[in-house]
């Protein structure tokens, strides 16, 4: 009977191997719902039941779906979108141009100031005739092109909008400016001749006190075939070339007046014009022109009349096309700073 003992030890056994395996399976959170402080119930066991896994299983999913799509949005407005790359292209259009146009404006007023001082237009006894000299003309553009460049090109590249609005405001009064110009140009075309008359008149007085001016109509004479401005007895308003003046250019004209100045070819005679105004006009006419250059300089614009608007249309173009350019970086600029604040309030 000495396996009695040792069979009852096998069955204890066996049954606590039973229990302990049953308090295994138990759940540590009972199944049945557990009302929170809010009222709601709680999750079961997560290891116990089947619809629990499958709601934990797709409350991941979801939340890894939310992830991805989060992380998505962010990389793809990190990538450039076609409308933006399109606004970077204007954007460094409009620096590039108006870069361009800052570096032609500092030339023009280098050139002005370079011609103003070698000539000693700001000395005493020569700056009563300043306002008439084009050296002036030249530093005044030179300065406004280069100043409106430059601000124009500083508020582009640093996205500023007080500069972009001051450079826009300045390419609209220009563009207004040029257009009310072209309509006063030909509605007073008659005012404009004469106006243009007074101005070579006093160029002609001034043709040996400043040499500007004598490039200038010497370029015009020899460029329009003319003399004078309405014929070539005109120069006797010059001191020198003046019939009753002492010397030997008296009742004589400029060089640029003769049609043929060059001797054999290779030297600019520059006596071919004296005397001219002595000779009548049949005899006068084998050595110079007779011809005013009002007269030339009207033909010359009602000849190339097509080119002129051409151009004129272009350049108008081309700054409308600046002042829409930048009409549409300020409008971009004060969106992006929306959406920044926007964005800046909804992390608050």
């Amino acid at each position: 009977m000495g396996w009695f003992p040792s069979f009852g030890r096998f069955l204890s056994f066996w049954e606590r191997r039973n229990q302990f395996r049953n308090d295994e399976n138990k759940p540590l959170i009972p199944k049945g719902d557990v009302k929170t402080s809010e009222g709601t119930s709680a999750v079961s066991y997560l290891g116990t039941h089947d619809s629990s896994g499958s709601q934990t299983s797709s409350s991941l999913s979801s939340h890894e779906r939310s992830t991805r799509a989060s992380s998505w949005n962010v990389f793809t407005s990190r990538v450039p979108s076609p409308s933006s790359w399109s606004d970077y292209i204007l954007k460094y259009l409009l620096i590039m141009s108006n870069l361009l146009f800052t570096v032609l404006g500092l030339v023009t007023l280098v050139v002005g100031l370079w011609g103003l001082i070698n000539k000693e237009s700001f000395a005493q006894e020569k700056i009563g005739g300043i306002g008439t000299d084009p050296m002036l003309l030249f530093t005044f553009l030179g300065l406004v092109l280069a100043l409106l460049s430059l601000t124009g090109c500083v508020g582009a590249l640093r996205e500023n909008m007080c500069l972009l609005r001051t450079f826009s405001a300045a390419v609209l009064l220009l563009v207004v400016a040029q257009v009310l110009a072209a309509v006063i140009v030909y509605s007073l075309q008659g005012q404009i001749v004469e106006y243009l008359r007074s101005g070579m008149l006093a160029a002609m007085v001034r043709y040996q006190d400043d040499l500007d001016l004598r490039f200038i109509t010497d370029e015009i004479q020899t460029g329009l075939q003319c003399c004078g401005a309405d014929t070539y007895r005109d120069w006797e308003i010059n001191v020198y070339f003046n019939c009753s003046a002492p010397g030997i250019q008296a009742c004589g004209v400029p060089s640029s007046c003769c049609v043929d100045p060059l001797e054999n070819g290779t030297v600019w005679n520059t006596q071919c014009g004296v005397g001219a105004q002595k000779l009548d006009e049949f005899s006068a006419q084998s050595v110079i022109f007779l011809g005013g250059c009002l007269g030339s300089i009207s033909r010359w614009i009602e000849h190339n009349g097509g080119v002129i608007v051409t151009v004129v249309i272009i350049l108008l173009g081309v700054q409308i096309l600046t002042l829409f350019i930048t009409t549409h970086l300020i409008q971009k600029i004060r969106w992006n700073r929306a959406q920044h604040d926007v964005y800046l309030q909804s992390l608050q």
